[in-house]
């Protein structure tokens, strides 16, 4: 837009504050900022110690990962760009030092925040600690900080899942936020988690429920701060950058994927043609750097919400997901699978029920029992039940559809140059499902399974042994089903009679047509 500097320009010499960078999004978010915008002055990354690592290993394994390597070739001095800044959004004032806050008050203009709790089964209480009074504490923190021109806070599409239309707009919740935090600050653990059904509601679970309360906190403590909102669907593995299929977690539709490959998953209840409104991680994180300019040059009036999803956009269904991972697993299986792929979604409670007891639960108690036999540990039942444990936290959404309006991403779009549409690009009509499902197969395979691609024509004969053993076993049970009804039917034994004859008759003829030809 005319007079107004470009998205790289915007963050020339500007120093940053990004919460939740060592999770899956903060992660694609700091790389794309070093690699795009060389000239930021310096970003100060919130990192709390863990597992015996201080915040300077964890910042260090970070940074010499395979995600920055494009970065380490384009501009090498990145890391000392990187300043880590020891805390937790659990503790008050986020816990950092008197120091640190005076650094990030007097230097940072743009503040990222991405940490939250993203398990849907959370507590009640964790996730309210997070989501909740972790954006309060940010709201504190920003009010303190000189030169703020852009806040973005990362919630969910899913946060206003109550209803059928999210518009892109703060909706105001059945209790107020304080109220909830004044409750979670006296009451304890188990009267919380007794209260949790009714304090959800129509939610399936404390994650949205917390987000859209983080939503409404935000909305009111503002005041004149320059706050914007981004709302990704399902966030998936990268599209492209910095390399196609990059994911590093479980959750979400990779997990799926991973046991889809596995063999392990093959029913869940969804609706086949139903919305599947994944988006690629690389196509939030463009969002996000790009409203930050937005809010910083534009600086809105209300704070503006942005529904970062495909529906509506470029739809991609449960059915297609199904389809293509079964495509892309039986082209590159990963190394060990339990069954030959077969996943399947289906509207039909009853029927998913009869399929998991029969081709979920009954195969891992034989499996086990096998393992018992030759005196192994015993561990499919184990999968299964977390399997399963897994599976149904995501069922809510694989079985309902949402419209989500995307009116603010249009307009963001149109103000943008074509020189930044190509480099931040989250125009999701551009994405093709059939080669961001493959990268994401590979991926999945790759990053999290952690297994080598030059391994592949080897995983390939594994899969083509486990099909023949498959067919064989099937082919047993066929027949001693069937054995068991000819006993037992006298016409059944006459037709059984009969195509073995007819069968016999067959293969003492295929000699002579060969011969022929």
């Amino acid at each position: 837009m005319a007079g107004m500097p470009s998205i790289t320009e915007f963050y020339d010499g500007r120093s940053l504050f990004i919460t939740g960078v060592t999770g899956f999004m903060g992660k694609v978010l700091l790389e794309k900022l070093l690699r795009a915008c060389p000239r930021i002055r310096s970003c100060y990354v919130l990192i709390r110690p863990k597992r015996g690592q201080s915040v300077a290993q964890r910042l260090e394994g970070l940074l010499n990962s395979k995600l920055f390597d494009k970065v380490k070739i384009v501009n090498p001095d990145y890391a000392s760009k990187v300043i880590a800044v020891e805390g937790d959004i659990m503790e008050p004032n986020f816990g950092i030092c008197e120091e640190d806050e005076q650094k990030v008050c007097r230097d940072v203009s743009v503040v990222f925040h991405s940490a939250a709790t993203v398990k849907f089964d959370e507590e009640m209480k964790l996730s309210v600690q997070m989501n909740v009074i972790g954006v309060k504490r940010l709201l504190e923190l920003c009010h303190k900080i000189n030169k703020l021109d852009a806040v973005v806070h990362v919630s969910t599409a899913y946060a206003n899942c109550d209803k059928e239309v999210v518009a892109e707009r703060v909706y105001e919740p059945p209790l107020h936020p304080e109220k909830l935090v004044e409750a979670v600050e006296w009451m304890d653990n188990a009267a919380l988690n007794v209260l949790t059904k009714k304090l959800v509601g129509p939610r399936p679970n404390t994650y949205t429920y917390t987000k859209a309360m983080a939503e409404f906190l935000l909305l009111e403590g503002c005041g004149q701060l320059p706050v914007a909102i981004v709302r990704p669907s399902i966030v998936g593995a990268t599209y492209k950058e910095p390399l196609p299929g990059w994911v590093d977690n479980f959750n979400g539709p990779t997990g799926l994927l991973a046991a889809i490959g596995k063999g392990v998953l093959r029913i869940m209840h969804g609706n086949f043609h139903g919305t599947a409104d994944v988006i690629p991680c690389d196509i939030a994180t463009n969002l996000m750097i790009t409203a930050a300019w937005y809010t910083g040059t534009s600086k809105p009036t209300k704070v503006p919400v942005f529904n970062n999803t495909t529906g509506q956009i470029n739809k991609f269904t449960w059915g297609e997901m199904e389809r293509m991972a079964f495509q892309y697993f039986m082209k590159n299986p990963v190394d060990v699978v339990a069954r030959v792929p077969n996943p399947r979604f289906t509207k039909s409670t009853y029927w998913k029920n009869v399929n998991v007891l029969f081709d979920h639960v009954l195969p891992a108690y034989l499996m086990d029992f096998y393992m018992y036999l030759i005196g192994k540990k015993r561990i499919f039942v184990k999968i299964q039940d977390r399997l399963w444990k897994a599976v149904t936290t995501l069922e809510f959404f694989t079985s309902r559809e949402w419209k989500f309006e995307n009116n603010n991403i249009f307009m963001l779009l149109d103000k943008m140059s074509e020189s930044d549409r190509e480099t931040f690009d989250f125009d999701a009509r551009h994405i093709d499902w059939s080669s961001y499902m493959e990268n994401y197969c590979l991926g999945t395979k790759q990053f999290v399974l952690k297994e080598e691609l030059d391994q592949l024509p080897k995983a390939r004969r594994a899969l083509h042994r486990m099909k023949q053993i498959q067919f064989v076993i099937n082919a047993v049970l066929v027949v001693v089903i069937w054995r068991v009804l000819v006993t037992r039917v006298g016409v059944a034994r006459s037709l059984w009679n009969l195509v073995l004859s007819w069968v016999i008759w067959l293969y003492q003829k295929i000699p002579r047509f060969g011969r022929a030809s």
